[in-house]
C-alpha cells in the first residue's frame, strides 16, 4: 500500500525532527545524570497535564461544552491501570491497564454524555461536577480500591519513554480530529449551535463523541499518573483537579491546542515550586486568572496554533520572493 504523499510534507518532517530533538535531549541529559528524580517527576507532571488538558481543551474550548468533571475520568484511568499492575507488574500489566482504563472512562463518558449533554451552559458544568464527585464517591467505598486509604506500591511500568510517546499520540490524535470534518463539526457547535442545527450537523452526537474522545485521553492520562507515582487515592481526583485543568486551558486559550500545551507547562512548572505551599499556589492561580481575564480574556494564544503563525510567515517571505523576481 502506497503511503500518501501528504505525509512526507516538509511541516510534517519538520515536527517530526522537533518531536525525535526533544525526547532525546531529555533521555541523554537523564542518562548523563544532569536531570534528578525531581526534574524527572516535573516532567512527568508535565506530560500527565498536557495529556488532561489538551483532552479537556477539545470539550470546553473546540466544543464549546462548560465541563467540570475531567478529573473522574482521570481517576477510572488510574484505577483500572493500578489493579492491572498490581496482578501483572510489567510492561504488559502496564498496557492492559492503561487500555482498560481509556476504554471504561470512554464508555463512562458517553453514558453520563448520553443525557447531561442535552443541558448548556451551567448546567452541564453542574452536571458534569455532580459526575466526578459520583465516581469519586464509588471509588472511595470499593474494597478493591482500599477506598480513602488509596493503593500504595504500583510498579513503576511508565518512564520517560511511555510518558512522551503517550503524549505526543494523544495531541497528535486530537489535532488531527480537530482538523477533520467532524472537528469542524464540534467548532461549529461551539461558535452557534442553533445555526449548527439547522444546517443539520447533529450536535447531540457530535457533543458526546467529543465528550468520550476527551474522556478516553484523560483516563490514559490516569492510567500514566498511576504507573508512574506510587500512590493513588480518591481525594487526588477531586474537584481541585479538575479546576486546576480548567485554569490551563484558559490560560492557554479555548480552541488552541499549542496554549494549552505552553500553558500546561507554565503551570505544572509553578506548581512544582510552590508544591511545598499549596494555600498560596490557589491563590497564585487566582491571580493569574484574573490578570489573564482582564488584559487578555482570549488567553495566552487565543485560537492561534503555532503552525498558523509558521505559515503565515512562510505565506509572506514567498510572496516577498516573488515580488522581487
Amino acid at each position: 500500500m502506497d503511503v500518501p504523499r501528504t505525509v512526507f510534507t516538509k511541516r510534517n518532517l519538520v515536527w517530526l525532527a522537533v518531536c525525535l530533538s526533544i525526547y532525546f535531549l531529555v533521555f541523554f541529559l537523564r542518562s548523563y545524570g544532569i536531570l534528578g528524580n525531581y526534574h524527572e517527576i516535573t516532567i512527568a507532571q508535565i506530560c500527565i497535564n498536557i495529556m488532561l488538558a489538551v483532552s479537556l481543551n477539545l470539550i470546553v474550548g473546540f466544543t464549546g461544552q462548560f465541563s467540570l468533571g475531567h478529573a473522574g475520568f482521570m481517576s477510572i484511568g488510574a484505577y483500572a491501570t493500578s489493579l492491572a499492575l498490581r496482578s501483572r507488574p510489567d510492561t504488559i500489566g502496564f498496557l492492559i491497564g492503561i487500555t482498560i482504563g481509556s476504554v471504561l472512562a470512554l464508555v463512562v463518558g458517553v453514558i453520563i454524555g448520553i443525557p447531561t449533554l442535552r443541558l448548556r451552559g451551567d448546567y452541564l458544568g453542574i452536571a458534569t461536577l455532580g459526575m466526578a464527585e459520583i465516581i469519586r464517591v464509588v471509588f472511595l467505598n470499593l474494597k478493591i480500591t482500599n477506598g480513602a486509604a488509596g493503593l500504595m506500591g504500583t510498579f513503576r511500568a511508565a518512564n520517560w519513554t511511555w510518558l512522551y510517546l503517550l503524549t505526543v499520540m494523544a495531541v497528535l490524535a486530537i489535532n488531527n480530529f480537530v482538523n477533520s470534518s467532524h472537528g469542524r463539526a464540534c467548532i461549529s457547535i461551539r461558535e452557534d449551535e442553533t445555526a449548527s442545527e439547522a444546517m443539520g450537523v447533529n450536535t447531540t452526537a457530535y457533543k458526546i463523541i467529543a465528550f468520550a474522545f476527551g474522556a478516553f485521553f484523560a483516563g490514559a492520562a490516569g492510567g500514566l499518573y498511576s504507573s508512574y507515582f506510587y500512590f493513588i487515592k480518591p481525594d487526588l481526583f477531586g474537584f481541585l483537579k479538575s479546576i486546576d485543568m480548567l485554569v490551563i486551558v484558559v490560560l492557554g486559550g479555548l480552541g488552541s491546542i499549542t496554549g494549552t500545551i505552553i500553558s500546561a507547562i507554565l503551570l505544572s512548572l509553578l506548581t512544582t515550586i510552590l508544591q511545598d505551599f499549596s494555600s498560596v499556589r490557589m491563590i497564585v492561580y487566582s491571580v493569574i486568572l484574573v490578570i489573564i481575564m482582564l488584559f487578555r480574556p482570549q488567553g495566552l494564544m487565543g485560537t492561534v496554533e503555532i503552525s498558523h503563525v509558521i505559515d503565515k510567515f512562510a505565506r509572506k517571505d514567498k510572496e516577498d520572493a516573488n515580488t522581487v523576481s
